[in-house]
């Protein structure tokens, strides 16, 4: 658990929980975690936001795969070929409806373009206030009478469901939240996240003796690739970005979800080498990376940064050489972690 006033698990904090207990050899913790998240996905079919019943109809950006490969480097190819079925399972999640889904097309998590290319998107069950924001959501919608109520609450659960509640990513207006629109964007993390559990489906079924399994997986893993470098990178700008569905054009906001590529090796090396320039020059700030360069008093916004997306960075620029990008980041982020440490005698959640 987090801590604080949050008193129940989250699910993608949960990945960068365990690394530092993979870090400090606790090991049994890392196996007993994965074999929760397990279990959330034998009993309700995928990994809700957190472990409370209003949180059931999300999910969050699916680590679980990176968790049974974080495993796996302690146990092995056991660890790959014992959750290999919830891996799947959790896939089938991501990807339910794409079956029946026509080019131009979306239902829940999936999204088919014009061309045939399959991404995904964030989506909540359910278009009603969140019970753990009710009076603020009910306030969101009625600020906003030019959009039906359903569809504002709707786009306030998927944000909930992406981690970055609330950003001017999902928004027309940096400074209106009711302008939010998360269900009619493409993220670049989220398909990053997906295109590595491929990757990863694919290793797990190949260790399973399932060859031909894996080159299916393998097959998904090149299709999303190339659906990433295709719409999720901004040639003008030179950095990735998230796809707008209704303008059928990527956006051109720059944010540290822009390195998810890197962190999955997704990236072509010269887009990579270009996201080390844009990093450095746009997004890197005295005290860290920041989320992005919108001031909107949203928390996933600046001046914020969060550590979850500085471990994504400096790891991400690392797989492709930019090493002096990513200590950087690192450096800055760390003296800052220290100053506030020392100033307020805390650690906070963001900085």
């Amino acid at each position: 658990m987090p801590g604080g006033r949050f008193r129940e698990v989250y699910y993608w904090d949960s990945y960068f929980t365990m690394l530092g207990l993979a870090e400090s050899g606790h090991w049994d913790k890392v196996a007993d975690m994965v074999a929760n998240f397990a279990h959330e996905i034998d009993t309700y079919g995928h990994i809700p936001n957190g472990n409370r019943s209003y949180y059931l109809s999300r999910s969050q950006p699916p680590f679980f795969a990176l968790m049974v490969e974080l495993l796996a480097q302690h146990e092995g190819d056991a660890a790959l070929k014992q959750y290999l079925p919830q891996m799947q399972k959790e896939y089938a999640y991501w990807m339910d409806g794409v079956e029946n889904l026509q080019a131009g097309q979306q239902e829940k998590r999936v999204v088919k373009l014009q061309d045939g290319t399959l991404l995904n998107r964030y989506w909540d069950d359910r278009d009603t206030p969140r019970p753990e924001s009710w009076v603020e959501d009910i306030a969101t919608a009625k600020s906003n009478p030019n959009r039906p109520a359903t569809e504002i609450y709707r786009d306030l659960r998927s944000a909930a469901a992406s981690g970055w509640d609330f950003s001017s990513r999902w928004m027309d207006n940096p400074q209106q939240l009711n302008t939010l629109r998360t269900t009619s964007i493409v993220p670049v993390d989220l398909n990053s996240l997906m295109f590595k559990m491929e990757k990863i489906l694919a290793r797990a079924s190949k260790a399973a003796g399932d060859n031909a399994m894996a080159n299916q997986y393998e097959t998904l893993a090149n299709a999303r690739q190339k659906g990433i470098e295709k719409y999720l990178w901004n040639d003008q700008q030179g950095w990735y970005a998230d796809y707008d569905l209704k303008s059928h054009k990527v956006r051109n906001q720059l944010t540290a979800a822009a390195l998810f590529p890197l962190y999955v090796n997704a990236a072509a090396k010269d887009r990579a080498n270009k996201m080390a320039t844009a990093t450095k020059t746009h997004l890197l700030q005295p005290g860290g990376l920041n989320t992005t360069s919108v001031k909107s008093g949203q928390q996933w916004d600046a001046p914020n940064g969060w550590a979850p997306l500085q471990w994504v960075a400096t790891e991400g620029l690392q797989n492709y050489g930019q090493k002096e990008v990513a200590m950087d980041i690192s450096w800055h982020f760390l003296t800052n972690v220290q100053h506030t440490y020392d100033r307020e005698k805390k650690l906070g959640g963001k900085i």
